[in-house]
């Protein structure tokens, strides 16, 4: 049971929750860097950006351990496999000895009301930052298009998996596990590709790279091509 709880509140929730928060502190970034470039160093100072990390610590620390005070409340007295990849509350719901109907709208109103909130609060932040693009120049439009892609995908990639599992009644689904693999696995994993790939340094190190192991094999075939001759 330790390591259930360990596992749900370190592992998933606390981290998942820390993911939202830096993605919303992302996009505010994001806004002050376009909407007002010239104010960028004297609003995203040391001190905010550490107020805004502190913020997302505790609120993640909160919001894992009322995860954690539910699962308290559960009484397990028949088996203890669920069939799910990961300890999270709502495949433990199903093997509880209790009625589940009240503790899963608790859970919708934490873990859902999150993910809702957190997803409409990036909306309405590219939905200003969109509009303030109608002032700049086409050159300066695509500059800013470009720095938020990633960010957008992102946010796309990992919303909406979450809002499919935790806004919804208890009701299982056969493709729940598929969803769960995907936002806790597929898309970390994803997330260094899509950021590195918007970099112009890294994208200029990859094509100095190719071209160097393209030189190099080009190279090696024409010494064959010499010692056959």
């Amino acid at each position: 049971f330790t390591q259930l709880l360990t596992q749900l509140l370190f592992t998933w929730h606390f981290f998942g929750c820390m993911e939202v928060f830096v993605l919303i502190v992302m996009s505010f970034d994001r806004y002050v860097a376009i909407c007002k470039p010239l104010r960028y160093t004297t609003i995203m100072n040391q001190h905010v950006c550490g107020v805004l990390l502190i913020m997302a610590w505790v609120g993640s620390c909160f919001h894992s351990s009322i995860q954690v005070l539910l699962v308290l409340k559960l009484p397990f007295c028949g088996s203890n496999v669920i069939d799910h990849y990961i300890c999270d509350t709502q495949p433990l719901l199903k093997i509880a000895c209790m009625d589940t109907y009240f503790i899963n709208l608790l859970i919708v109103f934490n873990s859902g009301a999150l993910c809702m909130v957190s997803f409409i609060i990036l909306i309405i932040s590219y939905i200003f930052i969109l509009h303030s693009l109608s002032n700049k120049s086409a050159e300066g439009r695509k500059k800013a298009l470009s720095t938020c892609t990633s960010h957008i995908i992102v946010v796309i990639l990992f919303f909406v998996p979450c809002i499919f599992t935790y806004t919804r009644p208890p009701i299982t689904f056969p493709v729940d596990k598929m969803v769960a693999v995907f936002y806790t696995i597929g898309t970390p994993l994803l997330n260094p590709l899509i950021y590195t790939l918007r970099n112009a340094d890294v994208k200029n190190a990859m094509r100095k790279l190719w071209c160097d192991q393209l030189c190099l094999e080009m190279t090696k075939n024409r010494r064959l091509q010499l010692i056959i001759l």
